[in-house]
């Protein structure tokens, strides 16, 4: 079934609902598991072009993936992370083809209306524009 499992995570409260539940879909089906995070901001925007160094926010996000990468091990999980910096769609739909994922999970905020035009932008993006099944549950 699934082998591989892109994880998108966005360092905040509604990463928990993801990952609880993929970790479970992970043990049933054997799946290595790669939990993603696009360092957004200004300086990982241009980190390459401008050849800056990392952002204490980029240095609080590589901590945290390591983190979860930690807690899913301790669970018996196969687990990498990658901090990707740019356009979080753009960079989850590169990741995910270069890493021959067949599997995206991603949490939404459940917005309605103006809010999902402007805040569900990524998980749009990404669910139409990737070849491989999309799990996408709204956060708790």
């Amino acid at each position: 079934m699934y082998r591989r499992i892109l994880v998108a995570v966005e360092n905040s409260g509604a990463d928990r609902t993801i990952i609880n539940h993929v970790a479970e879909l992970a043990k049933v089906t054997g799946a290595e598991l790669l939990l993603v995070h696009v360092a957004d901001g200004w300086a990982a925007r241009n980190f390459d072009q401008l050849q800056l160094r990392e952002s204490e926010e980029m240095r609080s996000d590589r901590n945290y993936l390591e983190q979860l990468r930690s807690e899913l091990t301790a669970r018996g999980l196969t687990v990498e992370t990658r901090l990707a910096m740019g356009d979080p769609a753009t960079e989850l739909i590169k990741v995910s083809q270069d890493q021959g994922v067949d599997l995206i999970a991603m949490s939404t905020h459940g917005h309605r209306f103006v809010k999902d035009v402007l805040l569900g932008a990524t998980a749009d993006r990404v669910r139409h524009l990737v070849k491989v099944p999309v799990l996408l549950l709204r956060a708790q």
